[in-house]
This record gives structure tokens, sequence and C-alpha cells, in this order.
């Protein structure tokens, strides 16, 4: 069995300045997500939209402001609130202590969809097209997020046989060998969703398709996941047998599934009556 190396979470000090490989994670997300959008850019219907509608650079860029907004503020709103609402109720006030921890997936995805409608709102959009726009940009940002967790030595697994040979023992988890969750996380939610939601995207689809094509990824994705990822210690396991993350993901599933065929259906509705 492997052990966890002990790096320092400090990837370069500068005085006081302090320069943490997580916010360094943090920091190539958005530059991968700036990177991907502007390639987006040449995807279908984007390329070929004229006039005041047109998509320039000057859209991903201000989509990336408010992601990162939507991201911090409803990462931790969704963390407090799923995973904590009794403490944060008596401890309103560290609702505000980010530098504590605690951030949730879930949450940070209902900020980013709140920011996204206020952009499609202000700049007379469609909310399906600028979510579907976004959606192929996300998962390297997921990915780069569980580098830092990993880095961290923070989120993992659960105990594993001795025997598989990639089974980890992390520092504050006992000497037991664990799932390195996070390197699973890594290559599920973040390498395999963007391959196949890029390629999946590259094509024109039906409006809110490739959005709902994400929640369904990510879902059943995160959902595997889970599995392998030890549950919250003051939560645990709960009904069925499953995780918070697990329940939270259900609701992705059926909805990203249902509303990718609604969508399609409604596609082929209005060709119908156009025809």
């Amino acid at each position: 069995m492997l052990i966890h190396p002990q790096i320092d979470p400090v990837a370069l000090q500068i005085g006081p300045l302090a320069i943490h490989w997580y916010g360094l994670t943090y920091l190539a997300a958005f530059g991968l997500f700036l990177w991907l959008g502007l390639r987006r850019l040449h995807h279908e219907p984007f390329a070929s939209s004229t006039g005041p509608g047109a998509w320039r650079r000057a859209d991903v860029e201000d989509i990336l402001f408010l992601g990162v907004m939507g991201v911090v503020i409803g990462g931790r709103l969704g963390y407090c609130l799923f995973y904590k609402p009794g403490y944060y109720a008596t401890h309103p006030l560290e609702i505000f202590a980010v530098w504590q921890g605690g951030m949730s997936f879930h949450g940070g995805m209902l900020g980013v969809m709140a920011a996204m409608a206020w952009f499609a709102r202000s700049r007379h959009r469609s909310f399906l097209q600028v979510m579907d726009f976004v959606a192929p940009c996300i998962p390297t940002g997921l990915a780069a997020g569980r580098v830092g967790n990993f880095i961290n030595g923070e989120l993992w697994g659960r105990i594993a046989d001795p025997s598989l040979p990639w089974a980890m023992v992390f520092r504050g988890a006992g000497s037991t060998p664990r799932h390195p969750s996070q390197i699973y996380q890594f290559l599920m939610e973040g390498l395999l969703l963007f391959v196949l939601l890029w390629l999946y995207a590259r094509k024109e689809r039906a409006p809110g398709q490739v959005s709902s094509a994400f929640l369904f990824g990510y879902g059943v994705f995160r959902f595997i996941a889970e599995y392998f990822r030890e549950p919250d210690a003051h939560l645990g396991l709960l009904a069925l047998g499953m995780s918070m993350g697990q329940w939270l993901c259900v609701p992705m599933i059926l909805g990203g599934a249902g509303l990718w065929w609604w969508f399609g259906q409604r596609a082929q509705a209005a060709d119908g009556h156009s025809g």
C-alpha cells in the first residue's frame, strides 16, 4: 500500500505572503475555463451568431467573473445549509468564515446557475444557451479542485483492502489504507466527464441538452465516487445507506435525464411545426 506524500500546503512563501497549492488549483481552474471558453466560441450556435447577440471574448470574461462569485457564495451557503444547518443557525456569523473551510459543489452549482441567469437577463440572451455554453468548460475546473484535495490530504476515501495496489494511508485518517477517492473523482467527474461532454457539445444540440447532459453525467459519476469516499463524520450514511453527496446527486441524475429528453422532444416538435 502507498503512503500519502506529506506535501506542504503552502506552495510559495514570500515574506508574510503565503501562496497555497489549493489557491493555485483554483487559478488553474479559472484559467482552463477561459481557455476552453474561447474555443467554445468556435462551436455552434455561438460561432454563427452575429449582430448585437454575437458571442465575444468579453462574454467569456464576464461569465468567468460572475461564475467565480457564484461558486464562492453558492458553495459556502450550500455547505452551511446542506451539511451543517443546525450549527450555522446558531453561529450565523461563522457563515462568512470561509477561511475555516467548507464548500459544497451542489451549492456552488446553484450559485453559478443564479449568476448565469443574471448574465442572460442582463445581456438579453437565452438562459439555456448560456448554460449550454458554460457546461463543457466546467469539468476541468472540478478536476483541478480534486488535485487540491489530494495535495491537502483531505476528503479521503473509505477503508480499502490492503491488497489494493493503490490503497493509501492518509495522515489524519489513522493507519488503515483507504481509497484515494480524490483521484477517482479527478478521473471521473473531471477528465472523463470533460472528454464526453466536450465531444458531445461540438455538434449543435437542442437548446438545454448540453447542460442537461452535464447534470446527468456529473450526478452519475459523483454518485459512483461517493461509494469510495468517506462520508462526512458528523453525518455518516443516511437513508438507504447513502451519503449526503449521493442524495444530492439523485435530483441531478433524474432531472438531467428528464430535461435532456424533454428538450429533445420540444426541439423535434418545433422542427415539425416549422416544416
